[in-house]
Protein backbone atom coordinates (compact mmCIF):
# COMPACT_ATOMS: atom_id res chain seq x y z
CA UNK A 1 0.00 0.00 0.00
CA UNK A 2 0.91 3.54 -0.21
CA UNK A 3 1.15 6.04 2.24
CA UNK A 4 1.58 9.56 1.97
CA UNK A 5 2.46 11.92 5.15
CA UNK A 6 2.57 15.66 4.94
CA UNK A 7 5.05 17.36 7.72
CA UNK A 8 4.00 19.92 9.95
CA UNK A 9 1.29 22.41 8.45
CA UNK A 10 2.23 25.95 9.96
CA UNK A 11 -1.03 28.05 10.73
CA UNK A 12 -2.55 29.90 7.73
CA UNK A 13 -0.36 29.75 4.84
CA UNK A 14 0.87 25.84 5.11
CA UNK A 15 -3.09 25.15 5.79
CA UNK A 16 -3.56 27.01 2.33
CA UNK A 17 -0.61 25.29 0.68
CA UNK A 18 -1.91 22.13 1.87
CA UNK A 19 -5.30 22.76 0.11
CA UNK A 20 -3.53 24.13 -3.32
CA UNK A 21 -1.34 21.94 -3.46
CA UNK A 22 -2.44 18.32 -2.54
CA UNK A 23 -5.08 17.15 -5.12
CA UNK A 24 -2.14 17.43 -7.73
CA UNK A 25 -0.28 15.78 -5.27
CA UNK A 26 -3.04 12.81 -4.94
CA UNK A 27 -3.10 12.78 -8.65
CA UNK A 28 0.70 12.14 -9.17
CA UNK A 29 0.73 9.52 -6.33
CA UNK A 30 -2.19 7.57 -6.03
CA UNK A 31 -1.64 6.90 -1.91
CA UNK A 32 -4.11 4.69 -0.38
CA UNK A 33 -3.84 6.49 2.91
CA UNK A 34 -2.70 10.51 3.59
CA UNK A 35 -1.60 11.04 6.65
CA UNK A 36 -1.04 15.02 7.93
CA UNK A 37 0.82 16.57 11.40
CA UNK A 38 -1.60 19.22 11.98
CA UNK A 39 -0.78 19.94 15.52
CA UNK A 40 0.07 23.95 14.46
CA UNK A 41 -2.32 24.26 12.20
CA UNK A 42 -4.21 26.98 13.55
CA UNK A 43 -3.56 30.72 12.94
CA UNK A 44 -0.72 31.38 15.32
CA UNK A 45 -0.28 27.60 16.72
CA UNK A 46 -2.25 24.11 17.59
CA UNK A 47 -5.20 23.04 15.78
CA UNK A 48 -8.76 23.88 15.90
CA UNK A 49 -12.02 23.10 14.56
CA UNK A 50 -11.53 24.91 10.98
CA UNK A 51 -7.98 24.20 10.47
CA UNK A 52 -8.88 20.22 11.46
CA UNK A 53 -12.15 20.01 9.12
CA UNK A 54 -10.35 21.87 6.37
CA UNK A 55 -7.44 19.44 6.26
CA UNK A 56 -9.78 16.50 6.76
CA UNK A 57 -11.20 17.96 3.97
CA UNK A 58 -8.15 18.38 1.48
CA UNK A 59 -7.74 14.44 2.38
CA UNK A 60 -6.09 13.61 5.23
CA UNK A 61 -7.79 10.43 6.42
CA UNK A 62 -5.80 10.70 9.82
CA UNK A 63 -4.03 13.97 11.62
CA UNK A 64 -1.56 13.33 13.91
CA UNK A 65 -0.79 15.33 16.68
CA UNK A 66 2.31 17.15 19.52
CA UNK A 67 3.06 19.32 21.55
CA UNK A 68 0.75 21.83 20.64
CA UNK A 69 -2.20 19.55 20.44
CA UNK A 70 -4.38 21.18 23.47
CA UNK A 71 -2.88 25.09 22.48
CA UNK A 72 -6.35 25.93 21.94
CA UNK A 73 -9.11 25.97 24.28
CA UNK A 74 -11.68 23.90 22.14
CA UNK A 75 -9.03 20.81 21.32
CA UNK A 76 -10.54 18.71 24.17
CA UNK A 77 -14.26 18.69 22.41
CA UNK A 78 -12.67 17.99 19.12
CA UNK A 79 -10.28 15.57 20.05
CA UNK A 80 -12.98 13.40 21.30
CA UNK A 81 -15.46 14.35 18.51
CA UNK A 82 -13.13 13.09 15.79
CA UNK A 83 -11.03 9.75 16.22
CA UNK A 84 -9.33 10.28 13.14
CA UNK A 85 -7.49 13.71 15.03
CA UNK A 86 -5.03 11.85 17.09
CA UNK A 87 -2.66 13.43 19.84
CA UNK A 88 0.45 11.99 21.56
CA UNK A 89 -0.24 8.79 23.21
CA UNK A 90 1.96 8.92 26.29
CA UNK A 91 0.35 12.04 27.30
CA UNK A 92 0.64 12.39 31.31
CA UNK A 93 -2.94 11.83 33.11
CA UNK A 94 -6.74 11.43 31.44
CA UNK A 95 -6.22 13.55 28.33
CA UNK A 96 -8.64 13.94 25.55
CA UNK A 97 -9.07 12.11 22.39
CA UNK A 98 -6.31 9.14 21.86
CA UNK A 99 -3.37 8.54 20.42
CA UNK A 100 -4.01 5.40 17.87
CA UNK A 101 -6.55 5.16 15.02
CA UNK A 102 -6.87 2.27 13.06
CA UNK A 103 -8.19 2.14 9.15
CA UNK A 104 -10.14 -1.11 8.08
CA UNK A 105 -8.14 -1.62 4.47
CA UNK A 106 -9.57 -4.78 3.83
CA UNK A 107 -7.44 -7.56 4.10
CA UNK A 108 -5.47 -5.62 7.14
CA UNK A 109 -5.91 -2.61 9.47
CA UNK A 110 -3.73 0.63 9.36
CA UNK A 111 -2.95 1.57 12.84
CA UNK A 112 -1.44 5.01 13.25
CA UNK A 113 0.14 5.99 16.49
CA UNK A 114 0.85 9.67 17.41
CA UNK A 115 3.81 9.41 20.15
CA UNK A 116 5.80 12.26 21.78
CA UNK A 117 10.16 12.87 22.55
CA UNK A 118 10.46 13.36 25.84
CA UNK A 119 13.69 15.73 25.20
CA UNK A 120 13.57 19.56 25.74
CA UNK A 121 9.67 18.97 25.41
CA UNK A 122 7.11 18.93 27.90
CA UNK A 123 6.87 16.62 30.41
CA UNK A 124 4.73 12.92 29.04
CA UNK A 125 4.99 9.86 29.61
CA UNK A 126 8.13 6.95 28.24
CA UNK A 127 7.50 6.68 24.24
CA UNK A 128 9.29 3.41 24.20
CA UNK A 129 7.46 1.51 27.20
CA UNK A 130 4.09 3.39 25.66
CA UNK A 131 4.68 1.75 22.20
CA UNK A 132 5.87 -1.41 23.88
CA UNK A 133 2.88 -1.87 25.99
CA UNK A 134 0.86 -0.74 22.45
CA UNK A 135 2.14 -3.52 20.54
CA UNK A 136 1.12 -6.14 22.68
CA UNK A 137 -2.32 -5.11 22.61
CA UNK A 138 -2.56 -5.42 18.84
CA UNK A 139 -3.77 -8.29 16.41
CA UNK A 140 -2.00 -9.79 13.08
CA UNK A 141 -3.98 -7.67 11.03
CA UNK A 142 -2.18 -4.49 12.06
CA UNK A 143 0.60 -2.60 9.44
CA UNK A 144 2.07 -0.17 12.01
CA UNK A 145 3.14 3.30 11.67
CA UNK A 146 4.47 5.86 14.17
CA UNK A 147 4.73 9.94 14.26
CA UNK A 148 7.15 10.91 16.71
CA UNK A 149 7.21 14.00 17.63
CA UNK A 150 10.13 14.86 19.23
CA UNK A 151 12.70 17.21 19.22
CA UNK A 152 16.25 14.71 19.58
CA UNK A 153 17.25 13.26 16.51
CA UNK A 154 18.90 10.70 18.63
CA UNK A 155 15.92 10.01 20.12
CA UNK A 156 14.03 9.33 17.06
CA UNK A 157 16.66 7.18 15.82
CA UNK A 158 16.94 4.88 19.46
CA UNK A 159 12.69 5.13 18.62
CA UNK A 160 13.34 3.52 15.15
CA UNK A 161 16.13 1.47 15.85
CA UNK A 162 14.51 -0.52 18.56
CA UNK A 163 10.93 -1.09 17.27
CA UNK A 164 12.74 -2.61 13.56
CA UNK A 165 11.19 -4.87 12.61
CA UNK A 166 8.16 -4.53 14.86
CA UNK A 167 6.04 -1.37 13.06
CA UNK A 168 6.14 -0.93 9.52
CA UNK A 169 7.42 2.21 9.09
CA UNK A 170 8.65 5.34 11.78
CA UNK A 171 8.63 8.92 10.63
CA UNK A 172 9.67 12.35 12.58
CA UNK A 173 7.84 15.94 12.97
CA UNK A 174 8.40 18.91 14.71
CA UNK A 175 11.38 20.35 13.96
CA UNK A 176 9.86 21.47 10.69
CA UNK A 177 13.24 20.94 8.69
CA UNK A 178 13.00 17.37 6.51
CA UNK A 179 15.96 15.53 7.48
CA UNK A 180 18.08 13.34 4.25
CA UNK A 181 18.19 10.25 6.08
CA UNK A 182 14.97 7.91 4.91
CA UNK A 183 16.30 4.65 4.51
CA UNK A 184 14.64 1.26 5.08
CA UNK A 185 16.29 -0.33 8.63
CA UNK A 186 17.56 -3.72 8.79
CA UNK A 187 14.44 -5.41 9.89
CA UNK A 188 12.19 -3.68 7.42
CA UNK A 189 11.11 -0.78 8.56
CA UNK A 190 11.10 2.64 7.07
CA UNK A 191 12.39 5.05 8.64
CA UNK A 192 13.25 9.69 8.48
CA UNK A 193 14.22 11.58 11.29
CA UNK A 194 11.52 14.43 10.42
CA UNK A 195 9.36 14.90 7.50
CA UNK A 196 9.59 18.62 7.34
CA UNK A 197 6.71 21.35 7.21
CA UNK A 198 4.28 22.48 4.85
CA UNK A 199 4.32 26.16 5.28
CA UNK A 200 6.44 29.67 4.49
CA UNK A 201 9.36 28.92 2.42
CA UNK A 202 11.20 32.11 3.18
CA UNK A 203 10.89 32.02 6.95
CA UNK A 204 12.11 30.16 10.81
CA UNK A 205 10.63 27.54 10.86
CA UNK A 206 7.31 28.80 8.93
CA UNK A 207 7.25 31.88 11.57
CA UNK A 208 8.44 35.89 9.80
CA UNK A 209 11.82 36.10 9.96
CA UNK A 210 11.74 39.83 11.40
CA UNK A 211 10.60 39.10 15.02
CA UNK A 212 12.67 35.42 14.90
CA UNK A 213 15.48 36.55 14.23
CA UNK A 214 15.41 40.11 16.58
CA UNK A 215 14.08 38.17 19.88
CA UNK A 216 17.65 36.03 19.17
CA UNK A 217 19.53 39.51 18.55
CA UNK A 218 17.85 41.16 21.34
CA UNK A 219 15.93 38.97 23.79
CA UNK A 220 15.44 41.34 26.79
CA UNK A 221 12.99 43.47 24.34
CA UNK A 222 11.38 40.66 22.21
CA UNK A 223 8.85 41.37 19.55
CA UNK A 224 5.25 39.38 18.94
CA UNK A 225 6.14 36.51 16.05
CA UNK A 226 4.41 36.55 13.63
CA UNK A 227 3.36 34.02 10.71
CA UNK A 228 5.48 33.58 7.40
CA UNK A 229 4.07 34.66 4.02
CA UNK A 230 4.05 32.71 0.86
CA UNK A 231 5.39 31.60 -1.38
CA UNK A 232 5.52 27.80 0.70
CA UNK A 233 6.96 24.83 0.84
CA UNK A 234 5.04 21.30 1.49
CA UNK A 235 7.56 18.66 2.72
CA UNK A 236 6.15 15.14 2.62
CA UNK A 237 7.28 11.07 2.11
CA UNK A 238 5.47 8.65 0.04
CA UNK A 239 6.07 5.08 1.68
CA UNK A 240 5.47 1.93 -0.08
CA UNK A 241 4.42 -1.06 2.47
CA UNK A 242 4.29 -4.47 2.11
CA UNK A 243 0.76 -5.16 3.71
CA UNK A 244 1.34 -9.11 4.27
CA UNK A 245 5.01 -8.55 5.47
CA UNK A 246 4.32 -6.01 7.74
CA UNK A 247 7.60 -3.96 6.34
CA UNK A 248 8.49 -1.26 4.14
CA UNK A 249 9.50 -1.47 0.54
CA UNK A 250 10.72 2.24 -0.45
CA UNK A 251 10.67 5.45 0.56
CA UNK A 252 10.81 8.58 -1.80
CA UNK A 253 11.25 12.18 0.15
CA UNK A 254 8.64 14.86 -1.61
CA UNK A 255 9.85 19.28 -1.15
CA UNK A 256 8.09 20.99 -3.15
CA UNK A 257 8.63 24.64 -3.14
CA UNK A 258 6.87 27.26 -4.46
CA UNK A 259 8.04 30.14 -6.62
CA UNK A 260 7.21 33.95 -6.27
Amino acid sequence: MKLFVLGDVVSRVGLEAVERCLPALKRKYRPDCIIINGENSAIGNGIDRLSAERLFHAGADCITGGNHSFQRKEAGELHEEMPALLRPANWSGDPFGKGEYRMDMGAYDLRVISLQGTLYMNKCENPFTTLEKMLEEGGPRDLTIVDFHAEATAEKQAMGWHFDGRVALVFGTHTHVQTNDARILPKGTGYLSDVGMCGSRDSILGKGLEPCIHNFIDPENRMKITDGEPPCIINGLLADLDEKAKKCRSLELINIQETD
